[in-house]
């Protein structure tokens, strides 16, 4: 039962309705016996609106606030201090309200490093990372502190570049079958892939082969069009649920300070996705 005393923790992006963290953590909170203590909610907000939402976090004492696209950047200018590993990524997913002081973190990196390293080392790898956004920026910190390869593309090349340039890594304006066929690991972090562009691929696919990874940050639908066409190929397919699982786990602790129920997170995402 809630109570005046509840804790609220919250998820913000535009778009946030298909978002399965509100499911996940109220499910973990029940199960670590914090169900009276917690509650995880959503709300859609306009990027313009960011600034308000913080002074609202503050205002009203909501313990935690997750942000997705488009957030992970604009809300960094609003906090009263970013930890170190997130000032380094440029970008927050992750805010808690301690009484009032709001600190920035950022798990997706280990989001993502955890389900790549579990696949094998990443040193040497040659990683190609599709976009430049705040979810991009997180993965190439990871992957270049794992002593990855790292060459980014996006849709717009300046930013490949000035992200690239930040992180002392490669950047190319286009793709060619010959480069996508030399990568060892391919990560799409845009959200190409999710409604309404679920027929959309971010890069072309003819080349992609059974000796490489593919990886994608959109979890809904659960096997992006993509992931389908990699898998058909015969490559090794990370899906985004399993980013979604490792950040989540981190988030959850540091707004909880308990261990985070790791089995019950991950059923919860598998039964919610059918998977």
């Amino acid at each position: 039962m809630k109570t005046a005393r509840t804790k609220i923790c919250l998820i913000i992006g535009d778009p946030v309705s298909h978002s399965l963290s509100p499911l996940m953590h109220n499910t973990a909170y029940e199960a670590v016996g914090l169900g009276e203590e917690f509650v995880y909610l959503a709300a859609q907000v306009k990027v313009e609106k960011i600034k308000e939402t913080v002074e609202a976090v503050r205002t009203l004492g909501i313990r935690g606030l997750t942000c997705t696209v488009p957030h992970k950047t604009a809300v960094i200018l609003y906090l009263d201090m970013v930890d170190e590993t997130a000032q380094k990524i440029g970008a927050v997913n992750t805010i808690v309200n301690d009484q009032g002081h709001l600190i920035g973190y950022n798990t997706d990196w280990i989001g993502a490093i955890t389900p790549l390293k579990q696949r094998g080392d990443l040193r040497g790898k040659n990683v190609l990372v599709i976009g430049a956004g705040g979810a991009a920026r997180a993965i190439v910190y990871g992957l270049m502190h794992e002593k990855a390869h790292v060459t980014i593309v996006n849709r717009t090349a300046e930013r490949a570049r000035a992200l690239a340039d930040e992180f002392h890594c490669l950047w190319i304006d286009n793709a060619s079958n010959d480069f996508i066929s030399s990568q060892d690991i391919i990560i799409n972090a845009t959200s190409i892939g999710m409604h309404p562009h679920i027929v959309e691929v971010p890069i072309q696919t003819c080349s992609i082969h059974r000796a490489q990874i593919l990886m994608d940050i959109v979890y809904v639908p659960h096997e992006t069009e993509f992931l389908r066409q990699g898998k058909s190929k015969g490559a090794t397919i990370i899906y985004g649920v399993e980013m979604l699982l490792h950040q989540g786990i981190a988030q959850f602790e540091l707004y909880t300070g308990v261990p985070a129920p790791v089995d019950t997170m991950s059923e919860t995402l598998k039964n919610a996705l059918h998977i």
